[in-house]
């Protein structure tokens, strides 16, 4: 499907309601809403989950990986799926989209639910306030995706091997030692593997770090600093090593005042396909 000048594939289960747009993070694809598609599809909604720039099928330019172009991606294939709005679901990157599309685009969103994902500017704030946390848990992956080559080499080497110690370690102790879990290791080694795609998933963390020197990052902040007239959820893992649950719960100055925090127990980075079900009943208000 054709969105803001690019080609992305997406995946339909269409239960006749209105539209609910899913957008995965890292180092996953569409294939990540698994449980999600099937389940809300039943629940009467038209369910389409999308491989973002840079993954899967869809393109992968060699540029466009700020939150600025992603916005537009979603807010383009809103429109090209003929829809004049749609809930938003997004997880890790997906979830930041989906937060800048609410703030950028607020005549497309119906609700915005936000899973692993706090607020852009309260991982920002949060990065600087609480370096010993939150500052740490993403200098731990960030830092190191910041230089040239290495990283991509390093996703890529023996199979994509590393992808499952990333999966590994953000994951709550419940889902590792499931068939669900080496099912989705399988996927995601062998996706991290398609050509073009490494290196697309590492310019998603080096816009973000590197604008925030920049005039560009200053501008962003400005962007999507009101909060949303929408109803926000936020679903996270209270074992989250990436993005931690007081850095989601810092983000209820950015979302408006219908704003619901459901934090999982037991659960890590990865609350849809960890929990799915929990997680499933907490998406659409």
């Amino acid at each position: 499907m054709s969105a803001n000048g690019i080609r992305l594939q997406v995946a339909e289960c269409d239960g006749g309601g209105p539209l609910v747009v899913l957008l995965h993070g890292f180092p996953e694809f569409w294939w990540s809403w698994r449980h999600q598609l099937p389940a809300l599809a039943r629940r009467g909604y038209r369910v389409v989950a999308v491989d973002l720039r840079g993954y899967g099928g869809s393109d992968k330019p060699p540029r466009g990986y700020d939150l600025w172009t992603l916005a537009g991606d979603v807010a383009g294939l809103i429109r090209a799926l003929g829809e004049p709005r749609a809930h938003l679901v997004g997880h890790d990157w997906g979830g930041l989209i989906a937060w800048t599309v609410t703030a950028l685009h607020p005549r497309l969103v119906l609700s915005l639910t936000a899973i692993g994902a706090p607020h852009p500017l309260a991982v920002r704030a949060a990065v600087v306030r609480d370096p010993f946390g939150q500052g740490a848990a993403t200098a731990r992956y960030a830092a190191a995706f910041q230089l040239p080559r290495w990283p991509e080499r390093s996703l890529r080497r023996d199979g994509g091997a590393r992808v499952e110690r990333i999966l590994r370690s953000w994951s709550g102790p419940g889902w590792t030692a499931s068939d669900d879990f080496a099912e989705a290791v399988a996927h995601y080694r062998r996706a991290i593997r398609v050509t073009g795609t490494v290196h697309s998933a590492l310019e998603y963390y080096r816009w973000a770090v590197r604008s925030q020197f920049r005039i560009e990052g200053h501008r962003f902040a400005a962007a999507v600093a009101r909060p949303p007239s929408v109803p926000v959820r936020q679903v996270h893992g209270a074992l989250d090593p990436c993005l931690l649950a007081s850095t989601a719960a810092a983000s209820v100055r950015w979302a408006g005042p219908e704003h619901h925090l459901h934090v999982l127990p037991g659960t890590g980075h990865f609350p849809h396909e960890e929990r799915p079900e929990a997680t499933t009943a907490l998406l659409v208000p």
